[in-house]
């Protein structure tokens, strides 16, 4: 039996099955010069469990997180990729990172933000929600 249409707004393309879900080059890169360290960065997307992990991460620690502290080092962290896409840096090194030269830092995490979709009411949100939701419906 033919399914009902009547009022629905047409497709605006192909309904994609699980399998063209999972096999979507989905991920975007940007290399970033960063003159300060003498070379390039390179940025990427997270995947939808580290985004996960970094809002969780990102929790006041009396809610289960470990607060708002090195919020810019965490997230180059969680997008700052090697040429195979390998993390660069581990959890041990957060502290660290986020010792190095703001400048450099700050350009960093301008892409790691607007490469995963997280505005300025996330990170507020991240830091002061109960649940660590988004605030502003951003993936």
């Amino acid at each position: 039996m033919a399914a009902n249409n009547k009022g629905r707004a047409k497709t605006p393309g192909k309904f994609l099955t699980a399998a063209d879900i999972l096999s979507a080059p989905d991920m975007e890169v940007r290399d970033v010069a960063v003159p300060e360290w003498g070379g390039v960065v390179r940025i990427s997307t997270m995947t939808a469990q580290a985004r996960d992990r970094f809002e969780l991460q990102s929790l006041p620690a009396a809610q289960g997180g470990d607060t708002d502290a090195n919020f810019r080092a965490r997230l180059i962290a969680a997008c700052a990729v090697d040429e195979d896409g390998g993390l660069l840096f581990t959890a041990d090194q957060v502290a660290a990172l986020g010792a190095k030269s703001a400048r450099a830092a700050d350009r960093l995490y301008a892409v790691a933000a607007r490469l995963n979709g997280l505005t300025a009411e996330d990170e507020k949100a991240l830091s002061e929600n109960p649940t660590g939701g988004s605030s502003s419906g951003s993936a």
